[in-house]
């Protein structure tokens, strides 16, 4: 019995012996919003060996209305029991990856998305491996047109053991742990009822899953408790945004987990990174501005990428400068394992699955053309002219989302990275929202121009 029957047939097996109820079906549409349909434990096998029939034109960016009919195919492998169920009728979810009637790969399915940009790295014997550092917010719930209102005024690292926010952050660890998600760190951020919580590297596929399952389970903690939480890039304004930053690593997929396999590590290097590092970190530079619309997806985002609220905007790597938009850690005790670099651009708002894909493909680009990794940049560069900075030939990130789809559009890295089908979708959503923002006349506005004009 191979492996996927092995775990078709644990799965079968948990839903009878805990008297599961429902099965929730999750999936995610372009813009990486969660999606779910429930089936009845009786559906379950033939849903695990043929899919289930679901319209996609329901579902923006799916399909039209002429071809709707997509089938969602369980990945048994994500299987696991939903900790806020009702335990008089017990649920679970799984994963779906998302197919065409006839048996192919749909297009329009960001997971299938992520899993054919991991083909293309694992057949060049290569494993990719992230672990992000999650940022979101606490507020108290919405009231209309009135600002967000945070629920402490701590800062980096305050310890915050008797106030609402240090209750919900332990609970949502519990609740991860729970549905087999590891956390590596938690903590206060430096904004006023900003919060971190750290997940432990795993592959890419699966870390993209998590994501999905850690922003429910933040909300659904802290909906419990009467509190919003968001992770909006820049809900505050005079203070840093929540940002998702990646540490990201290539293994060579030997089927061993010695550390000799980390791609990214060099013992001859100065800062222990191998050639394939600098390639792969060259190539996420030199794609950086082409792949950002996917990584900072909405208008907000870029409220967030400006100077001096340690947000990168500049085009550079170095080994512990945070103002540059690549960044190498200093393992502990030089751990080869532990070697990675940092992409610190992308915020909790965007769909993981593609950014992960279009970030391995300017890596990857990186690596089979054999380019040729810039000097570090180890100034503090939110404090450079703008003159010093051409002169050093670093470039900025887009300022804007127009600016960014404006890039986006001309990059045959990531149309080739998302497919046509997605590109293009992306692309007519987010100028559409472009739009919408464009008309709109903001209390900015109204305050500075309304009386001096």
């Amino acid at each position: 019995m191979n492996m996927l029957n092995q775990q078709r047939d644990y799965v079968l097996r948990t839903v009878e012996e805990r008297g599961v109820r429902l099965i929730r079906l999750w999936f995610t549409d372009v813009l990486g919003n969660l999606k779910s349909f429930a089936i009845s434990p009786a559906e379950l096998e033939n849903a695990l060996e043929d899919g289930m029939t679901f319209d996609g034109s329901s579902i923006d960016g799916f399909s039209r209305v002429q071809e709707s009919d997509v089938l969602a195919i369980p990945d048994p492998n994500t299987f696991v029991m939903l900790p806020w169920a009702d335990n008089k009728a017990p649920e679970a979810r799984v994963f779906c990856d998302i197919y065409n009637l006839d048996g192919s790969p749909f297009g329009g399915d960001p997971r299938q998305v992520l899993r054919r940009n991991l083909q293309r790295a694992q057949a060049m014997g290569l494993d990719f491996l992230i672990a992000p550092d999650m940022e979101f917010f606490y507020f108290a719930p919405p009231e209309n047109g009135q600002p967000p209102k945070p629920l402490d005024e701590a800062s980096f690292f305050d310890l915050t053991t008797t106030d609402v926010t240090g209750t919900l952050r332990k609970e949502t660890i519990r609740t991860l742990e729970t549905m087999s998600i590891p956390v590596e760190y938690s903590f206060h951020e430096d904004a006023p009822s900003q919060h971190e919580i750290d997940l432990r590297h795993t592959d890419a596929l699966t870390m993209a899953d998590s994501v999905m399952t850690f922003r429910l389970v933040v909300k659904e903690v802290a909906a419990a408790q009467g509190v919003h939480a968001t992770f909006m890039p820049k809900p505050l304004e005079g203070v840093q945004g929540s940002g998702m930053h990646l540490h990201l690593s290539l293994f060579n997929n030997n089927g061993t987990d010695d550390s000799d396999s980390n791609a990214f590590y060099s013992p001859d290097d100065a800062y222990n990174l191998s050639d394939t590092a600098k390639k792969f970190m060259a190539g996420l530079l030199h794609h950086a501005s082409e792949i950002t619309a996917v990584t900072n997806q909405t208008v907000n985002s870029y409220k967030r990428l400006v100077p001096g609220f340690e947000a990168p905007v500049h085009v550079s790597w170095a080994r512990n400068n945070r103002s540059g938009l690549i960044r190498v850690p200093v393992p502990k005790k030089a751990n080869p394992s532990a070697t990675r670099i940092e992409y610190r651009s992308p915020d909790p708002a965007c769909n993981p699955y593609l950014a992960f894909s279009v970030i391995l493909a300017a890596g990857l680009r990186g690596i089979e053309q054999n380019y040729e990794l810039p000097a570090e940049a180890d100034a503090n560069l939110f404090e450079m002219h703008d003159g010093d900075l051409d002169k050093l030939g670093i470039a900025q990130l887009p300022q804007s989302l127009s600016d960014a789809l404006n890039v986006m559009e001309s990059s045959t890295l990531v149309r080739e990275a998302l497919g046509e089908h997605i590109f293009e979708w992306f692309l007519r959503n987010k100028r559409s929202e472009w739009r919408g923002y464009k008309t709109q006349v903001t209390p900015f506005e109204l305050q500075r121009y309304l009386k001096s004009i």
